[in-house]
């Protein structure tokens, strides 16, 4: 699914923007409500440039394509939120200025610091906060690549003025290296200070040309430090291969989309491909069929729950797995585990 930052899939009740589709139903991006409740609430002090249903002031497309939000936020004293897991719809960039920060990506924990810089990938999946955040100031820049998998080509905005082969090798090292933690310079600590102050303008539309400056400077300085780094290159994380395992990982640890109605049909189409190469990438990942894999995380799950929330009736277990009915659901588990899923739950 194509998530976006702070976000999760939810249907359509407000807006008319969809992100994709799913058992013949409309999905659209949600409002990034906990951020934007702590804004409203006064709990942060919240500065943006956006595009799409970003937070903070709307600008014009043309004046930073590809820029989805850039902006900083203070997190002062004790908080009662976080930003939950969630995808990008472009590479991300952030700068923790000031005090810390626990981040998660691909479910490692990292704890962030002051002049920490980190970078999650169009499809990494990450959260802040432990569960909350905790007081510093974070600056960010989601940069839209016109990507939505990890096999396809990246592409940098029209304003970006680095050289072609600066840009190619900053997009070669940004695709092949998925660490999300580095060690800021104090040339990009410097250049996000001076995007903070460009951004808290009254009139954006009258310090554009400086943000591009900025930005342009910022991906520079990006690119050194991923040079000075001599960060390896895995080739094996831009293939399509890459694109099903990534799947594979998500329909087995995320319930929602565990439930869907999936067919190998729609398994591949959704990873951008024929059922044939897929189902060969599925035997290659898991040594089974993509089905059967679905089928067995499925009943997984769903005897987990059985023992774990008994007063939760077996019907209900059984649908919110995705099955649809309770007797195909009972056939199913009795020829996995050998018993009824009632002789189950009184083990």
């Amino acid at each position: 699914m194509n998530f976006v930052h702070y976000m999760n899939p939810v249907k359509n009740t407000q807006m008319n923007t969809t992100v994709y589709r799913a058992r013949n139903e409309r999905y659209a991006i949600d409002a990034c409500l906990p951020q934007r409740h702590a804004i409203q609430a006064g709990k942060v002090g919240f500065h943006a440039l956006s595009h799409g249903h970003y937070p903070g002031t709307r600008i014009e497309p043309a004046m930073l394509a590809g820029v989805s939000s850039l902006g900083y936020f203070d997190v002062i004293g004790a908080q009662d939120w976080g930003i939950p897991a969630h995808r990008n719809e472009g590479v991300e960039i952030c700068y923790q200025e000031t005090g810390e920060s626990a981040l998660t990506v691909d479910g490692k924990i990292y704890h962030i610091t002051a002049n920490t810089l980190s970078l999650t990938r169009p499809w990494q999946l990450h959260s802040l906060g432990d569960p909350h955040l905790k007081p510093g100031r974070l600056h960010w820049l989601i940069l839209d690549v016109d990507v939505r998998r990890p096999n396809q080509a990246w592409k940098l905005p029209e304003w970006c003025v680095l050289t072609k082969e600066d840009q190619t090798e900053l997009i070669r090292l940004l695709r092949g290296n998925e660490h999300p933690v580095w060690t800021a310079t104090a040339e990009i600590g410097r250049i996000f200070a001076k995007l903070g102050k460009l951004v808290s303008k009254e009139s954006p539309q009258q310090v554009i040309s400086r943000i591009r400056i900025n930005l342009n400077q910022l991906l520079s300085a990006l690119l050194e430090l991923i040079r000075s780094q001599n960060a390896p290159i895995d080739e094996r994380l831009t293939t399509r291969r890459r694109v099903v395992e990534l799947f594979l990982q998500e329909l087995q640890h995320d319930p929602g989309l565990l439930s869907l109605a999936w067919t190998l049909d729609t398994m591949a189409g959704h990873c951008g491909m024929g059922r044939t190469a897929f189902s060969a990438y599925c035997r290659e990942l898991i040594n089974t069929t993509p089905l059967a894999a679905l089928n067995r995380w499925r009943l997984e799950r769903a005897a987990d729950r059985l023992q774990s929330e008994p007063s939760i009736p077996v019907t209900t277990i059984a649908l919110d797995a995705g099955y649809s009915s309770s007797q195909y659901f009972a056939r199913k588990f009795h020829q996995h585990y050998g018993q009824s899923p009632r002789q189950w739950r009184q083990r």
